[in-house]
Parts: C-alpha cells; structure tokens; sequence
C-alpha cells in the first residue's frame, strides 16, 4: 500500500543516493593550506566541468551506476582527477553492488579521512591527500583483507593502464 510517508520515504532516499549530484557538505576549498596542491575555487571551476567540480570540491555524490570506472577491469592505477595522484591499484578493486567503484585499500599515503556527520549521518569522508579533492566514504564493510569499502566517485577518479 503506499501512503504519503512510503512515497515521501523514497523520494528523500533517491535524494541522498545521489538521483543528482547532491551537496554533502560545506566547500573543501576550506581546507586550503594544508595540501601541496591549491587553487582559488575560480583556478578549480575552470579546471573542472560542472560535474566533477560539485563532487570534488562541493563533497556532491555522482548518480550511482554512472561511472566509466564501475566496470574497469584493465590492470593500472586509479588517479585523483584534481591532481592525477595515485591513489588506488586495480587490484583492490572490487564489485560492492552499490553502483560506484570500489576499493579496499588505497595507495599509502594517497588520501585522508575526515569525519562527515551531514543528513544525519556519520561516515568518514575520504579526500585526496595531495588537492583535497573529496573522493567518496570509506565504510567497515568491505571484503577481507581490510573489511573496508572505499567508496569512490567516478567522476573523481581517472583510469592510467598499466603499460604492457
């Protein structure tokens, strides 16, 4: 039977699976200083289309099951798409069913945590180490060996192949 609250129930749950690009917090701009790499937000608006832009420094999500990347089965390495650092070999890539690639375990030293309590939630937040570009969440619901599930937008991701 549906009723008023099943259809408002869905309709903010399509919201926060990222139906649009949504705002998950304030502006990483902020965290200006602490990176090797910055840029005023006009320098991240020109180097960044619309999309990428709300995702990676907006802390925005990309509609799941949109990405390139979710089916990228090729050996290579996983770049920040802000600054192009290494963050994720192939091989810890995984299929997690929630329509955005997935990871076990980044590259060391390639991205940082922050806590995310927006929409009532709390999560951590996973950043680029090098621009601050925010990546996804990390979960403790992955597969063996870590139990963790990094999970990335695609659109904040770039695919090097590893050469032949």
């Amino acid at each position: 039977m549906t009723t008023r609250r099943s259809l408002l129930r869905t309709g903010m749950t399509a919201l926060l699976a990222g139906a649009g690009l949504g705002r998950f917090g304030s502006a990483i701009a902020a965290g200006a200083g602490r990176f090797e790499i910055t840029r005023t937000d006009a320098e991240w608006r020109k180097l960044l289309r619309g999309d990428v832009y709300e995702v990676m420094r907006r802390s925005g999500t990309e509609r799941p099951f949109t990405s390139d990347l979710l089916h990228e089965v090729r050996t290579g390495t996983f770049t920040c798409a802000g600054c192009e650092r290494d963050l994720f070999a192939s091989h810890t890539k995984f299929e997690s069913g929630t329509g955005w690639p997935s990871f076990w375990q980044p590259l060391p030293g390639s991205v940082l945590t922050q806590r995310d309590t927006s929409f009532g939630m709390v999560r951590d937040a996973v950043e680029c180490s090098r621009c601050g570009g925010h990546l996804g969440h990390v979960f403790d619901d992955g597969p063996k060996p870590t139990g963790l599930r990094y999970c990335m937008n695609g659109i904040a991701l770039h695919f090097r192949p590893a050469s032949a």
